[in-house]
């Protein structure tokens, strides 16, 4: 695991700042070390991650079930040796198991959302339909393979299943996504129902740990990107009003 990146950047900055400024590149370099050290720990990280995950509405409205469940994509990753040379990331892969555990519970048909990251690679939605046959010998109904964000990955999901007369579904991602994933669905007329991959629990220690790096990464991208979707939905409710 490597530290965020732009906190490196800015130390950086900091001592080329040291050579013309002292005090303020000395500002900068102790700062940006401050916040390396707090996001290394556990319980930073997971207090970051688990203050996404409050108030999500994982119980279906009794008098609108859930008819189809649409699962969110994340990320590919590039393989070597034998056989295709990319598939589903970690993230994604955990996603598919989430979903594919919630269609055996329900055996509602499944959508799988998510396009192409890279040019000249296959859409990651045709992935996870392969992974999800073949690795978890669970059928998949649809393929929505354009989107390139949260936001079309709830607006093309709608396009496909609301002509069919699909208009409650489960949203399955990580639960740290799912907030932003709740706004991007109340766009469309789909009602949604949060479907985690797990919930997480605040039970870290104190000392200083690589993983913690990571984990405090998607929680800053995730509130950066909640904030935004969060503002976006506000706009656009204001002036369907007006």
């Amino acid at each position: 695991m490597v530290p965020p990146p732009n906190l490196v950047l800015v130390a950086i900055a900091g001592l080329v700042l040291m050579w013309r400024r002292r005090r303020a590149g000395t500002i900068v370099v102790a700062a940006s070390l401050g916040l390396l050290l707090i996001l290394s720990l556990p319980i930073v990280s997971q207090a970051l991650i688990v203050s996404l995950e409050q108030g999500l509405p994982l119980e279906p409205p009794r008098n609108d079930p859930p008819q189809a469940i649409v699962i969110l994509s994340a990320e590919m990753q590039h393989t070597l040796g034998p056989g295709p040379d990319v598939r589903v990331g970690p993230l994604t892969l955990q996603r598919l198991s989430a979903g594919a555990a919630l269609e055996r519970r329900t055996h509602l048909p499944i959508l799988v959302s998510g396009g192409t990251l890279e040019a000249d690679e296959p859409p990651i939605a045709e992935l996870m339909a392969d992974s999800l046959r073949n690795d978890f010998g669970v059928p998949v109904q649809w393929i929505e393979d354009h989107s390139r964000n949260t936001w079309e990955n709830a607006s093309d999901s709608a396009a496909i299943l609301e002509p069919l007369g699909i208009h409650s579904v489960y949203v399955v991602t990580h639960a740290w996504h799912e907030h932003r994933a709740m706004i991007a669905f109340r766009r469309t007329r789909l009602r949604a129902t949060a479907a985690p991959v797990q919930l997480d629990e605040l039970n870290a220690g104190a000392l200083p740990a690589a993983t913690a790096w990571l984990q405090s990464y998607y929680a800053l991208h995730e509130w950066i990107g909640l904030a935004w979707y969060w503002l976006a939905d506000h706009l656009w409710r204001s002036n369907s009003a007006a």
